[in-house]
């Protein structure tokens, strides 16, 4: 039986939190209407690890601000951002780009994602420069596309196996970053380790090029210090953030100045953040994203009339 109170605010809370990040409900086709693309389960599809991982919001939201402190620490990237982007003046808007374009090249069809592969190739052509140390960078580097998609990807899975149930065995970790090296590849990425085993190895054969620059280091503050001025938001900030730092390699948080300010800080970020984990995944529900791509990956386009998801 429906709780008057509850409902409002759980529909309250979900909708707060898909605007934070530019997602807006999206309802499933009806039963009547042929989703529009229909039968195409784009580049990855149902049943799919890629599917599994990035569908659970509470870990892709604490693994992105954690891939957003490590990828700091390259100076290529570090500097294409710090010259190029206005994150500092628009956070949210730099968050909802990504999250638009994870969302479109996991669950769009497949023209949906080449375009938006081809609208980022197209901008990172204009995103290059000379870092501080006077050595030029260029946003579609293969190189620099490794490493960006690396740091992204390898903590989406880190932050998956810490809060989302069940957890990937040694196998599907392997079958995940096999997947969605496909996005890195299209983007001009070369190389892509497709395996953890790879990846490890990768971060070591890097790390000699990564620096703690003063950007990464302010940057590294910027994304760790609460703007809202509500304190339940702070709270739920400061949990999240704590959550992302705890992921990051040892080393990754010496560069960047991120150790524990108190013992067993870790600990209790990890349980504050399971808990904030299992109150979103209430609020939100089933992923309306999800449905809708499922519905239109399943349907037979001569099954009806031309129809459209909206």
């Amino acid at each position: 039986m429906p709780i008057p109170i509850v409902d409002p605010f759980r529909g309250a809370v979900a909708g707060s939190i898909r605007r934070s990040v530019g997602a807006a409900p999206i309802a499933p086709p009806a039963a009547d209407v042929v989703p529009e693309g229909a039968g195409d389960p784009g580049w990855f599809g149902p049943g799919s690890v890629v599917w599994q991982v990035h569908g659970d919001f509470p870990a892709m939201l604490i693994g992105g601000v954690s891939a957003l402190l490590l990828q700091t620490l390259h100076p290529g990237a570090m500097a294409g951002v710090d010259q190029h982007s206005n994150w500092r003046e628009d956070p949210t808007g730099r968050l909802q780009r990504t999250a638009h374009f994870l969302t479109v090249t996991t669950y769009g069809t497949a023209a949906e994602a080449e375009h938006a592969v081809r609208t980022v190739r197209a901008v990172h052509r204009g995103v290059h420069g000379v870092r501080d140390d006077g050595v030029p960078y260029r946003a579609s580097d293969p190189d620099l596309l490794r490493w960006v998609h690396v740091s992204e990807v390898f903590q989406f899975l880190r932050a998956h196996q810490r809060y989302a149930f069940p957890p990937l065995n040694r196998a599907e970790r392997d079958v995940y970053l096999d997947q969605v090296a496909r996005v890195a590849e299209a983007l001009g990425a070369t190389d892509v380790p497709r395996s953890v085993a790879g990846v490890e190895r990768y971060l070591a054969a890097v790390r000699p090029e990564l620096v703690a620059t003063p950007a990464a280091l302010a940057t590294a503050r910027d994304l760790t210090v609460a703007r809202s001025k509500d304190p339940l938001q702070r709270a739920a900030f400061d949990v999240l953030v704590r959550a992302a730092v705890g992921l990051l390699p040892d080393w990754a948080r010496d560069m960047l100045q991120l150790r524990p300010r108190f013992p067993l800080q870790d600990q209790v970020s990890q349980v504050q953040a399971t808990a904030m984990g299992a109150m979103l995944r209430w609020a939100l529900g089933d992923s309306v994203v999800l449905a809708a791509a499922t519905a239109r990956a399943q349907a037979n386009a001569s099954s009806g009339g031309l129809g459209s998801a909206a």
